[in-house]
């Protein structure tokens, strides 16, 4: 595998005018998936709530159930997971639960008149030149299609950026995607951690995996969260993740197969303050003392202070000095440096010796 100094992706990325990267907030989407519940109004109304509870970006999902699932092939299938607690055929909660075609352009121009940013996941090659042609600013490559590297090339061809999720693969198959990605000329990508299942566990989260991204391909990383709450999110920011997709609804206990590990608007709006919150508290990799430490600095350090009354001209010894706060006087590890000389003037117990002091 090659090392991260051998790929050559951004370090900042632009999407709509919005830079993501270091030194820049952590890009949040709001992924509303199949809860629009079949009404375009309703996926509209969502847009709005995402960007009222400060979203970025409010993205849905394009797929056709033909293109995407065989029902002889999930039929033969005894499924434990998510998949397997829906009563129907897969195909039929995948049609159920399409985000039409024709509702893309509209969907797209009403999120940009209210100043939220529109996106999808493609997963047909039709998909892909639809978003095309509705004006995309990024491309969004879902976990499942992380091996189908000819749409992953088709999509990173666009020269849009692309964020990749990771959920459910091995580095071996997120090299291989990143590769593809690389040979085409694409810079612009954003890699996700993600543990593919809904809801996800925060025992399986995995974050530090988010370490071993930036090590190996050296660019922007980010985390595609199901589990509960935002401590995977958090955790994840800590790490220097500068993408988040939540899934969001209106209300969890609405029916639907995406609702019940979906965020709520003020749990949303909680996780975007909290984070903005963390980012400040990150601050640098330096270590400085604040404007707020200036006094403390003082008034907390110990400084070389006369243990008794000190007489001028008098050679100063060990005894004659008691490290004390505040910090006014010399720091204690020049104690060495004055015992055995003398002062200008003489000093009261108390008093901080200061190097002006010492002739």
């Amino acid at each position: 595998m090659k090392n991260a100094r051998s790929f050559n992706f951004s370090k900042t990325i632009t999407i709509n005018g919005r830079r993501i990267g270091e030194g820049h907030p952590t890009y949040f989407i709001a992924e509303i998936g199949a809860n629009f519940d079949g009404s375009l109004e309703l996926a509209k109304k969502y847009a709005w709530e995402a960007k009222q509870f400060g979203a970025d970006c409010a993205k849905i999902q394009s797929f056709k159930a033909k293109r995407i699932v065989s029902r002889r092939a999930f039929a033969s299938m005894k499924l434990k997971g998510v998949h397997g607690s829906w009563k129907r055929p897969v195909d039929e909660v995948f049609e159920e639960v399409e985000f039409p075609r024709k509702w893309h352009q509209e969907f797209f121009d009403y999120c940009r008149s209210i100043g939220i940013t529109p996106s999808s996941a493609p997963y047909d090659y039709e998909a892909v030149d639809l978003m095309e042609k509705c004006g995309t600013d990024f491309y969004k490559i879902g976990s499942g299609d992380i091996t189908w590297l000819e749409m992953v090339e088709y999509i990173a061809r666009k020269g849009k950026p692309v964020i990749l999720a990771t959920g459910a693969s091995t580095l071996a198959e997120v090299d291989d995607a990143v590769r593809v990605i690389e040979a085409t000329g694409n810079k612009d990508l954003a890699i996700l951690q993600c543990i593919t299942n809904y809801p996800s566990k925060i025992e399986s989260a995995n974050i530090n995996v988010l370490n071993t991204y930036k090590e190996a391909f050296g660019a922007i990383v980010g985390y595609s969260d199901h589990s509960p709450g935002d401590t995977v999110v958090l955790g994840a920011v800590a790490l220097g993740a500068k993408v988040i997709e939540k899934h969001f609804t209106l209300n969890r206990k609405n029916k639907g197969p995406d609702h019940p590990h979906s965020m709520e608007p003020q749990e949303f709006a909680d996780m975007i303050r909290r984070t903005r919150e963390l980012e400040s508290a990150l601050g640098t990799s330096r270590k400085d003392v604040v404007a707020e430490e200036s006094e403390t600095v003082i008034v907390q350090r110990r400084g070389l202070t006369a243990a008794k009354d000190i007489r001028k001209g008098v050679p100063l010894k060990k005894s004659d000095i008691i490290e004390l706060r505040p910090a006014l006087g010399i720091y204690p590890k020049f104690k060495s440096n004055i015992v055995g000389k003398h002062l200008k003037k003489s000093l009261k117990a108390g008093s901080p010796i200061r190097w002006e002091d010492i002739a």
